[in-house]
């Protein structure tokens, strides 16, 4: 089996790789943006030609949440014009694709879990493309999984983990949000279950909602991140209007993954316990 990774360089990306060499039955084939540039179709069509693969997983995004607010052009280009070149290729190789979106294609209005037959309803440039991605892959492709998740973070690349830590070893202080309510996504636990989703060998294509278990604000989040880390400073919680940001954050953005845990037996750590397992 054959399994191609775009985005290679970026959290997940480098997760899956770590992780890889526990699934000898699959040849991967990570590919970094200057290798994959999804934006230009042809690009992707003579490396699908090289590996012919079985399945694609998309880890490659524009993710920058608030400068995709000045950026909109450019978030457009790889969020819906890459999902949509990597639909059409996929389709012409027969490829499945797995296809990574986000919570904030919801408006955040709800105070109970989303499901997949919410009604999103972006309220920034970075939802907006996130939400037409998802929509032209499902005009286009046949064979795809989309699976949205929240809060990610990891040992690699940038995150709200990492963020913490550094401002810890620079300040005596910090102020965090304490009104966004959502769960941390450890992305190994997501490349698990992406894994899982492969090797089950099923074919219930569609929308997936992934995270870990439980519930937490920002705040909550960061105290536990120094607790874990052994770290001490005084933590302040603030509301969200005192942060102002460029774009729009939801309030509560917590995923309900019954569906993932009753077709692929997909059960998720919870995120304190998925916090105590990460390789600082």
């Amino acid at each position: 089996m054959v399994v191609l990774v775009t985005g290679a360089a970026g959290q997940l990306g480098q997760s899956i790789q770590a992780i890889a060499k526990n699934y000898p039955e699959i040849t991967f084939f990570f590919a970094t943006s200057t290798e994959i540039d999804i934006t230009n179709k042809e690009n992707i069509t003579d490396f699908f030609l090289k590996v012919k693969p079985d399945y694609c997983i998309n880890a490659a995004a524009y993710t920058a949440v608030d400068k995709a607010e000045s950026e909109p052009e450019k978030a457009y280009s790889i969020n819906v014009t890459g999902a949509q070149y990597l639909a059409e290729v996929c389709k012409d190789f027969d490829t499945v694709l797995l296809h990574i979106s986000t919570d904030f294609v919801f408006d955040g209005n709800k105070d109970t879990p989303y499901t997949e037959e919410d009604q999103p309803n972006p309220t920034g440039v970075y939802g907006q493309t996130k939400l037409e991605g998802e929509q032209v892959i499902q005009q286009i492709a046949e064979k795809y999984y989309i699976i949205r998740t929240s809060w990610v973070y990891s040992e690699f690349g940038n995150n709200f983990m990492k963020t913490m830590l550094r401002l810890a070893s620079e300040r005596d202080t910090l102020n965090v949000v304490n009104d966004q309510i959502g769960t941390p996504t450890y992305a190994v636990d997501l490349a698990k279950a992406l894994l899982q989703i492969i090797t089950s060998a099923k074919e219930n294509y569609g929308i997936y909602n992934f995270s870990n278990e439980g519930v937490c604000s920002w705040f909550d989040f960061a105290k536990k991140i120094f607790e874990v880390n052994g770290v001490t400073i005084e933590l302040n919680p603030i509301p969200t209007s005192a942060y102002p940001t460029p774009a729009k954050r939801p309030k509560y953005s917590v995923l309900d993954k019954s569906k993932i845990t009753t077709v692929f037996k997909i059960e998720a750590n919870s995120w304190e316990k998925a916090l105590l397992t990460v390789k600082i």
